[in-house]
This record gives C-alpha cells, structure tokens and sequence, in this order.
C-alpha cells in the first residue's frame, strides 16, 4: 500500500524524472515506536513467530517492498542482523508483577503501564479507535479493563511468551551493485519512516510523519517539497489503503489484468521472499543469501 501513498509516489517521481541521476544506494529507518511494539509485538497478535510470522515480515514487508519500487531493481542477496534485547523476562524491574493492573511497584515510572496507555490515556480521554478497540469491539473503561485483568494486552511486557525482536537491520544488494540498508527499531518516540534516496546527481532526504521532502541536485539550490499540499487524504499508511482498495475495484470494475496496477502479486511475493531470507540470514548469524537460491529451494 505504501506504493499507493501521495509521500511515496512524490518520491518516485523524482527519482524517475532522472534530477538525482541513478540511484546508488537507499538508507532508510522505520521507527516501530514505543508504544506499538508493546502493543502489537510484545503483547499483540505478532509477538511469536511460532504462531504468526517474524516481525521483519509482518511489519516490515511494505519497506522491503517500498525500497525495492524506489531503486527501480531486484534484490539480489540479503544478510540482516537483530534480536530480542530488551523485552525479556530477566530486564523485568524489581517489584513488577505479572499484570500492570496488578499492585505492580514501578508501574507509575514504566512506559509500558498498559493501565495508563489504554485507560488513563486511552479510554478515559475518549479514544476508542485503534489500538484500543483492539482490546474491546465497543472499549468502554469497564470493557477495557476487564481486557487487561484477563487478556494478554494487560501483561507486564517483561513476562508475555513474545519472542520476535525488538531491533533487526536488513541489507540488500541489488542486481547492478546498489545498495540498501533498512533499520526496523522498537525503541523509538515516534511511530515513522524516513528514507534517503543517493544518486550520481543528487538525493533526496524524506520524513513520512512530516510529508515533507528534502531534495537537493548538486551544485544546486535546495528545494522543500510539502506532500501535505498534494492531497487531502492521509488516512491509513499515508492515504495507502484507500488509493490502493479504490485500484483494486477499478480493476475489477474493468476487467485488467494486475500488471497494469501499480502492484502486483508476483512483487508482493518478491518483498516477502526478502524478508523471509533477511530472517533466515538473522538466524544465522548475518549469513549472506542468495535470494534466487533461496527461493528456488523452496
């Protein structure tokens, strides 16, 4: 969906222009937040890859994608580092207990209070669309509660059965020899992307939360683009999830084929074989990939 983004699409555009030359190499960071990898990755639905898929494929398959649209070229070998550092039972503080709602002693000093996060700041304060409403269909603060008293979303972060990481960077070469490195990381303020796009003739530097992009061609002026003037939706994943549902019902709608869409099966498929090699490559201690090997042996 991230192909389907106003932030994206700008970026796309510049770089097919040819104003920043051939693209050499992309770094980008997504910044999970706090908050959403407690929520989500530690005592969500995708906090054990025994029952739901690693992180780097469930949060992460839109960058592998997303970087791969931007460079224009297929991956060809994959390594990647990471692990779960620091939501593990032996980092549990002194006097914590098994549930926030418990008579936890640090839980007025912990980010990962989950009375404060989904009652105090949540439900009390009239928030009841995600991530709240996760907990309960219709969140009211007995609702709530009684979710946190009973179901994992009230665990200590410590003690959940969470075993997908909290911090992984991924490399990819491609097949002229550019380059990207991508950082997922847990321990974050914000809940963002960033991306720097490097070319023979200039780059691009971009900060999704802000909609705003840097772009300076050598030995010329800067230039500041504002995406925020660009559109008036950007709602789910950037204004993502409407433009791409929309194209999927004009496709059917007109009866075309998916290559004419802006995605496709076969490069979602791509993105999720990158991400399953960058976990086999994390498992094994950074090992290289061959990504057509990979694939083809399964």
């Amino acid at each position: 969906m991230l192909r389907y983004t106003p932030f994206y699409q700008k970026i796309k555009e510049i770089i097919q222009s040819g104003r920043i030359g051939e693209v050499i190499a992309i770094q980008a960071t997504e910044n999970v937040a706090y908050w959403h990898q407690a929520h989500s990755f530690v005592r969500g639905n995708w906090r054990n890859s025994d029952t739901s898929s690693p992180m780097i494929l469930q949060k992460s398959c839109h960058d592998m994608d997303i970087l791969l649209w931007l460079a224009g070229k297929s991956c060809k070998t994959v390594s990647s580092f990471g692990s779960l550092t620091h939501f593990q039972e032996k980092n549990a503080p002194e006097g914590s207990t098994e549930r926030c709602t418990q008579d936890c002693l640090v839980k007025e000093n912990c980010p990962y209070n989950a009375e404060r996060f989904y009652l105090t700041e949540g439900v009390r304060k009239g928030k009841t669309d995600w991530p709240i409403n996760v907990l309960s269909m219709h969140p009211t603060e007995v609702s709530i509660r009684s979710a946190l008293e009973h179901g994992p979303y009230g665990r200590c972060v410590y003690r959940c059965d969470n075993n997908v990481v909290d911090h992984q960077v991924v490399n990819l070469e491609l097949e002229d020899h550019a380059t990207i490195s991508f950082t997922m990381c847990a321990f974050t303020s914000k809940n963002q992307r960033y991306v720097k796009v490097m070319g023979t003739h200039g780059d691009i530097e971009a900060d999704m939360n802000t909609n705003l992009i840097e772009l300076d061609i050598f030995g010329k002026q800067h230039e500041l683009i504002d995406v925020s003037a660009l559109s008036d939706d950007f709602s789910g994943h950037g204004g993502g999830d409407n433009r791409m549902i929309r194209d999927l019902i004009d496709q059917i709608h007109d009866d075309r084929h998916s290559s004419s869409a802006l995605s496709s099966i076969e490069q979602s498929m791509e993105s999720h074989y990158v991400a399953l090699a960058a976990e086999y490559s994390r498992l094994h201690d950074g090992q290289s990939v061959d990504l057509q090997k990979f694939v083809s042996d399964r």
